[in-house]
């Protein structure tokens, strides 16, 4: 579990190094620059949802999404007060 975590940090800290780094330059003025800020735009996408996909499969892996089915009728044996119907709807005597 230690090494998972140790492993998750990396990548994420990684993940949010890489495209600081090239901040640490000035941008080239040549005709190819204009596609620089596009590039990194992609790039950045492309991390975050792999790091989002490999979250997912960790989570997927534990056991998270397992019976999905029952966890979502638990709502529905929690008794409430109905505060959507109005009290003339309620009356029996509109019903008979």
């Amino acid at each position: 579990m230690r090494r998972l975590a140790l492993t998750t940090l990396v990548t994420t800290l990684t993940g949010l190094v890489l495209p600081a780094l090239a901040l640490a330059h000035d941008q080239p003025e040549t005709k190819q620059s204009r596609w620089v800020m596009a590039d990194w735009m992609l790039d950045t996408f492309f991390i975050f949802a792999g790091l989002a996909v490999v979250a997912f499969l960790a989570a997927w892996k534990a056991g998270h999404f397992h019976e999905l089915d029952k966890m979502g009728e638990i709502p529905l044996y929690v008794h409430e007060e109905d505060y959507y119907t109005p009290e003339w709807a309620l009356d029996e005597e509109e019903w008979e």
